[in-house]
């Protein structure tokens, strides 16, 4: 068994509460449903956290996550949210000691949450997805202590480009960004669009734009579409394509 499902269990069996962390931008996308299924079948409390919630229409928001109950919306960046959690937390537990693991694919921002939840930088963090090596416990206070783990992929997921829209992959550890980024162009081609002001409507063409904007030409004029991927799925993995 890979060591981050050890941790899993570890997780379920210690923990009261299962916090499942999403990207706000990208909720099927970044929901494991194998995790979901392990908490339910040790008969614990699930809770959705939907992070990144500056970066999306909170009213869409709110209409995605109804199945997802009990959610509750954050910006770990913005600090938005984090007492709404706390007092969602507390609620779940009757007010009573608890603790609780924080379970997510790698990089949807679960260390910056327990940072934004106890107020320091008591979990560490880093743009880079997989930081977090182990298990570590964060007390936020006298009641709450968290149990952040490594990111985890469903075992059967392969899907590469998705891994690069949801930055469980980081944009520089992407073997292909090209194939990466025309898939993300096709799937959010209005958006992308409208982010650089570009009027063509084929991903190539739209990639080749890209790399005009970026400057990547090398000698001789020759489009590096390599390069402008890569520096595309940064942009777009840290937020700035909105």
């Amino acid at each position: 068994m890979p060591t981050f499902w050890k941790h899993v269990n570890e997780v379920l069996r210690e923990a009261d509460i299962i916090i499942e962390v999403l990207d706000a931008r990208f909720i099927e996308e970044t929901r494991n449903r194998e995790i979901e299924y392990k908490v339910r079948s040790n008969g614990k409390q699930i809770l959705y956290v939907l992070n990144k919630c500056d970066l999306v229409n909170i009213e869409e928001l709110k209409e995605k996550s109804k199945e997802l109950q009990p959610s509750v919306f954050i910006s770990s960046k913005e600090k938005l949210g984090t007492t709404i959690l706390k007092k969602k937390i507390l609620q779940l537990s009757h007010g009573e000691r608890v603790t609780v693991g924080v379970l997510g694919y790698p990089n949807v921002g679960k260390s910056s949450l327990i940072n934004a939840l106890s107020g320091r930088g008591s979990a560490r963090t880093s743009s880079e997805s997989g930081f977090t090596k182990g298990l570590q416990k964060v007390r936020v206070d006298s009641k709450i202590m968290l149990i952040d783990t490594p990111g985890v992929f469903p075992k059967e997921e392969k899907d590469i480009a998705k891994f690069g829209k949801t930055s469980a992959i980081s944009s520089g550890k992407i073997k292909d960004p090209e194939y990466v980024a025309m898939r993300i162009i096709e799937e959010e081609k209005e958006r992308i669009k409208k982010h650089f002001k570009i009027e063509e409507d084929d991903p190539e063409e739209i990639l080749e734009k890209i790399a005009i904007i970026f400057k990547k030409v090398r000698k001789g004029k020759e489009l590096d579409l390599d390069a402008a991927a890569r520096l595309f799925l940064k942009q777009w993995q840290e937020g700035e394509i909105k």
